[in-house]
């Protein structure tokens, strides 16, 4: 993937955040960390959220085709 598609891509994952309204009280999450993490061999980008109005909090997990194996760790810390 070039690096314009894998913007698009984490772009459409704030979306969804942006479009989840909080379970709690209906209020809108705010992203506080952005993490990759491996599952079974598998990279998924792990957000960490926070409801701007209640506080409650929530984690959003998506895949992450853009990472590959051998470098995964590396994206990793260069993200974070």
């Amino acid at each position: 993937m070039t690096i314009r598609e894998i913007m698009k891509y984490i772009e459409s994952e704030y979306e969804v955040i942006n479009r989840t309204p909080c379970e709690v009280c209906g209020g809108a999450y705010l992203a506080e960390d952005l993490d990759i993490t491996l599952v079974d061999g598998i990279p998924f980008d792990v957000c960490d959220c926070i409801c701007s109005h209640c506080g409650h909090e929530k984690s959003f997990m998506f895949t992450a085709p853009f990472v590959e194996e051998d470098n995964g760790l590396a994206l990793a810390r260069k993200l974070n």
